[in-house]
C-alpha cells in the first residue's frame, strides 16, 4: 500500500523554526516528525511513499539520501518526492500525484501532525461502508468544522459550506483514507483545498464516510508552544531517546527529563536546562539557565532564557 504524505506547506506559525527546515523535517526526539508518520504508516502495512514538497525542497534530499526510508523493521521504503514550485494547497497537491494512487485505496497523511491514532479502524470502515473517502475525526478539539451522522458514519458537511447547521460538530485529524474515484472531484491544475473536492463529491450524491477515533494522541504542531507541550506528551506514551551517544555533557550540569540533547551537542557546566530542545550541534555555554526554550542546530547559547527560540 502507498501513502501521501502532505510535506509541502510553510509552517508559518512555527517560523523562525521553519526558516531552516520544513516542518515535517523538524525534529522529535532526535528523528524529523515526517519519520513518525512513515513509522505510524508502516504498522498500517504502507510500504512506499510520495511526498509532496515546496519550502525547502533540497532538505528533504539531504534527509533521506537515495530517496529510501530505512523503516524500523529494517525494510526499505521507497519515497517519491513531487515538488511543487507555486504551492498547489492540499487539493491541488493530492490531484497532482494522481497518477501514483490509480489502482486501490491509499491513506493521505498531513505531514505536520504527530499522532499514534488506530487507523486501522479507519480501513476497516473504509471498506466495509464503500465511502468514496473516509475522513479520521476526533469527537473534541479546538475546530470542529465538520458536520457528521455518527448513526450512518456519513459526513454531511464541512465548515458549513452546504448550510447544513448540523448538530454534531467534529473535528478533522488531516488523516484519510482515498479511494481513486476521488480524483474525478479535484480539478487538474486548480490551487485549493481538498475541502472543495469533498464538498463536489457530496454535492454529487456520493458517500464521503467518517470514523470517530479518541483512542489514542493527536498533536497538532501549530506553533513553537504546542511543538514543545507535543514533544513532551509524546515521551509518556512512546520510548524516547533523551540524550543522544555523541552528545557531551558536563557531569555537573543540571538536565531534566523533558530536555532532549540531540547529536553533537555540547552542555556545559553549571547550566540549568527545563523542558528544551537542544537541536543537532547546539552548544549551551557555562552557568546558562534555559526552560521551554528551542535551541536550533549549530547555534551556541550563553545567559538566561525562558519561553524562547534561540
Amino acid at each position: 500500500m502507498r501513502a501521501f504524505v502532505l510535506g509541502a506547506g510553510l509552517g508559518k506559525r512555527l517560523r523562525p523554526l521553519t526558516d531552516v527546515l520544513p516542518k515535517p523535517l523538524i525534529p522529535i526526539w532526535q528523528r524529523p516528525l515526517i519519520t513518525h508518520a512513515f513509522e505510524h504508516l508502516c504498522r498500517l502495512g504502507v510500504g512506499e511513499f510520495v511526498i509532496n514538497t515546496h519550502h525547502l525542497p533540497h532538505t528533504y534530499l539531504e534527509t533521506f539520501p537515495g530517496s529510501v526510508y530505512q523503516n524500523a523493521a529494517g525494510l526499505s521504503c521507497p519515497l517519491h518526492f513531487c515538488h511543487e514550485p507555486v504551492l498547489l494547497e492540499t487539493g491541488g497537491g493530492l490531484e497532482n500525484v494522481r497518477e501514483y494512487f490509480q489502482d486501490e485505496p491509499f491513506v493521505v497523511y498531513n505531514g505536520d501532525i504527530l499522532t499514534d491514532l488506530p487507523l486501522e479502524m479507519a480501513l476497516e470502515a473504509h471498506s466495509r461502508d464503500a465511502s468514496l473517502v473516509t475522513l479520521v475525526l476526533r469527537s473534541g478539539g479546538a475546530v470542529r468544522n465538520v458536520a457528521f451522522e455518527a448513526g450512518s458514519g456519513k459526513v454531511v458537511d464541512l465548515r458549513n459550506a452546504l448550510g447544513t447547521n448540523h448538530a454534531n460538530q467534529v473535528q478533522f485529524t488531516g488523516l484519510y483514507i482515498v479511494s481513486p474515484a476521488f480524483f474525478d472531484f479535484l480539478i487538474p491544475g486548480k490551487i485549493e483545498s481538498v475541502v472543495e473536492g469533498f464538498l463536489r463529491a457530496l454535492q454529487a450524491g456520493r458517500r464521503i464516510g467518517g470514523i470517530v477515533i479518541d483512542e489514542g494522541n493527536w498533536w497538532d504542531l501549530g506553533d513553537p508552544a504546542s511543538y514543545l507541550e507535543a514533544h513532551a506528551a509524546y515521551a509518556k506514551y512512546h520510548p524516547v531517546v533523551a540524550r543522544h551517544g555523541t552528545a557531551q555533557i558536563a557531569p555537573n550540569a543540571d538536565v531534566d527529563a523533558q530536555t532532549c540533547v540531540s547529536a553533537h551537542c555540547r552542555v556545559a557546566e553549571d547550566t540549568h536546562l527545563r523542558n528544551t530542545l537542544l537541536w543537532p550541534g547546539a552548544r549551551i555555554g557555562r552557568g546558562a539557565r534555559l526552560e521551554n526554550c528551542v535551541v536550533r542546530a549549530g547555534d551556541e547559547v550563553f545567559g538566561q532564557h525562558f519561553g524562547k527560540i534561540l
